[in-house]
């Protein structure tokens, strides 16, 4: 019974991998190699995934220690944390918790533009400025945000 209840966890990774998350969709190829690579480069990204939604789980409505069920058939249950974070639904700096989709969204407002000036050729790269909350997600992944955008 524990076995079958735990299939929810691989249902839940293909749904991430099928839908927002990462989008992918079936590709058809005719050599074994090129579906063993292709199934290769989904579970990578599943698994990618997987960890980006532990580290940002501060940031998220994620429940970062969920506690064990009491039995496979059990409804399951909030830790106490989760549920404080639900009712605030803010943090201590006062920023709005967000679904990890729209934690993406916010970090995909990080951009980098060119300036270009009248009556010249050279341009100018510029990153905007990262919020606190890109800065924060950067540092929970141990990543430094990158200055320039290699072409």
């Amino acid at each position: 019974m524990t076995a079958y209840k735990n299939l929810k966890y691989v249902e839940r990774d293909f749904r991430h991998i099928k839908s927002d998350d990462l989008d992918l969709r079936p590709v058809f190829h005719r050599l074994e190699k090129r579906v063993r690579g292709h199934v290769l480069i989904c579970m990578l990204a599943a698994y990618l995934t997987w960890h980006l939604r532990q580290a940002w789980a501060p940031l998220t409505y994620t429940d970062e220690d969920p506690p064990a069920q009491a039995g496979p058939v059990a409804p399951a249950q909030r830790s106490a944390p989760a549920e404080a974070k639900a009712r605030r639904q803010h943090d201590e700096h006062g920023r709005a918790y967000l679904r990890y989709q729209g934690l993406l969204n916010h970090l995909a407002t990080l951009t980098r533009n060119e300036l270009r000036f009248a009556g010249t050729p050279a341009a100018v790269p510029v990153l905007t400025d990262p919020t606190s909350r890109q800065k924060q997600a950067f540092d929970l992944i141990g990543a430094a945000i990158p200055l320039t955008l290699k072409k």
